[in-house]
């Protein structure tokens, strides 16, 4: 029997997990899997801590996720398409859950499916290697509980880990004088520690966004956000702005781009994250900024230099939890050899093909389209349950649109599941005055 390694049991690995237990369910055989997860559980950046740093094992921490984060986008545009939220919860509930429900519903579908003894907790992979003579790849784990090393021998290898977890931390001039707080948002937990003070959030993506807007709920006298490209462009309140670039910081003042200056408290570094593969060598290793299409996979999947290891989730993502599926039903086709993979070259053309649709993206609404016609690609080769992506594109667009109408709102709209079709019911309390993200306040009644 084959053998095949999947690193890290967050999304995109637990896709994978529940697609092979499917295979198998359908009465395939399937290679023996072994899934390492260097956190206690399962849910990947889902989990929070309040940990900054290291973990208890002198590990960096993995997660990025804070309090009272909620989903930035319509649950609707994630759901599994074999496990829909009203499934898992039993009822209809509404359209943006706090971090508790999604993770909830995440690992709802993998308990289901039982695939909890696949996996290695607290146990991390320190090296992979591949063997040109036995054609296999050396896995070299590290129990970090029995602190004890083990090297195993693997047909495939699926990496999963995820780019959300080692921070891109610029410099600036002053930055190390600032007497107040500064941290990069992988180290953001509580937006209630900047109550009453003024912000400076530097960046201007989705994390930026949200931290500032959740600032603003939790009572900080003012956020500002400094763009290094363009604004993002929303009707803000009177306390919330944009301004150009930080150049430098002089004591608590702040000095942008275009020549304005502003006293803060406190600075959060929304500067991205980096792909961080430490346990890769450079023969396996992707190199990449953030992108819908990484150069050198095969449908966004296959190592081309090397086949047999593979990505998932290493895309930048409108598409989240049912993109990871179409990878993961997609690669496990490759592997059970229901699905045959072109040469080389043949796998390259491809690949350039699809960056230069990429490249062709002036906005959102093409870059959803992109990754809108990637995923319909990967899912036209698998026995995937129906996922009508065009009906989740439409919302994305919608979702867009109301972002764009009040970015306070957003949140409290509703719609309609592309499984069911049923209308998601409105939360009983509005986003801004919702300040308890517990899944036991969202999903009570209200009454």
């Amino acid at each position: 029997m084959s053998r095949l390694a999947i690193i890290g049991a967050g999304p995109s690995g637990l896709a994978a997990l529940r697609a092979f237990e499917s295979a198998r369910n359908g009465g395939a055989e399937i290679p023996e899997l072994v899934c390492y997860e260097r956190q206690s559980d399962w849910g990947g950046i889902w989990n929070y801590t309040w940990r900054t740093g290291l973990d208890a094992h002198g590990e960096p921490v993995h997660g990025s996720m804070y309090r009272y984060l909620w989903s930035n986008g319509p649950k609707e545009c994630l759901e599994f398409a074999d496990y829909s939220f009203e499934e898992h919860f039993g009822r209809l509930i509404p359209s943006y859950p706090p971090r508790a429900v999604l993770h909830d519903y995440i690992v709802g579908r993998v308990e289901k499916s039982r695939v909890r003894p696949y996996i290695r907790f607290e146990t991390t992979v320190r090296w992979v290697e591949y063997n040109e003579t036995t054609k296999k790849y050396l896995v070299r784990s590290h129990d970090l509980k029995a602190d004890t090393y083990s090297d195993e021998e693997f047909d495939w290898v699926i990496n999963a880990s995820g780019h959300f977890s080692t921070p891109n931390v610029p410099s600036f001039e002053g930055l190390d004088k600032f007497p107040g707080r500064v941290m990069h948002s992988h180290d953001f937990r509580d937006a209630v520690e900047f109550a009453d003070k003024d912000v400076l959030v530097v960046g201007s993506s989705y994390s930026a966004e949200d931290i500032g807007i959740q600032c603003h709920k939790y009572g900080a006298k003012s956020v500002t956000f400094s763009y290094r490209h363009n604004p993002m462009g929303f009707t803000w309140p009177e306390s919330l702005d944009e301004r150009p670039l930080l150049t430098k910081v002089v004591g608590r003042t702040a000095h942008f781009l275009d020549g304005s200056t502003k006293d803060f408290d406190a600075i959060v570094l929304c500067t991205g994250y980096l792909h961080h593969y430490p346990y890769l060598p450079d023969s396996l290793r992707l190199k990449t900024d953030n992108r819908l299409f990484p150069l050198g996979l095969y449908k966004g999947i296959f190592w081309e230099e090397q086949p047999t290891f593979m990505y998932l989730g290493a895309q930048d993502q409108y598409y989240t939890f049912n993109m990871f599926d179409s990878q993961a039903w997609y690669a496990r086709d490759v592997i059970l050899g229901r699905i045959e993979l072109p040469n080389a070259e043949v796998q390259h053309a491809d690949s350039l093909v699809w960056r230069a649709k990429e490249e062709a993206c002036q906005n959102a609404t093409d870059d959803i389209d992109f990754q809108t016609e990637y995923i319909r690609d990967l899912l036209g080769s698998t026995d995937y349950p129906p996922l009508d992506v065009e009906h989740v594109a439409a919302l994305f667009k919608e979702w867009e649109h109301h972002k764009e109408e009040n970015i306070l709102t957003y949140r409290d709209r509703s719609y309609p599941s592309v499984l069911t079709g049923k209308v998601s019911p409105k939360h009983h309390t509005d986003w801004l005055g919702a300040l308890d993200d517990s899944k036991e306040a969202f999903l009570a009644s209200g009454d």
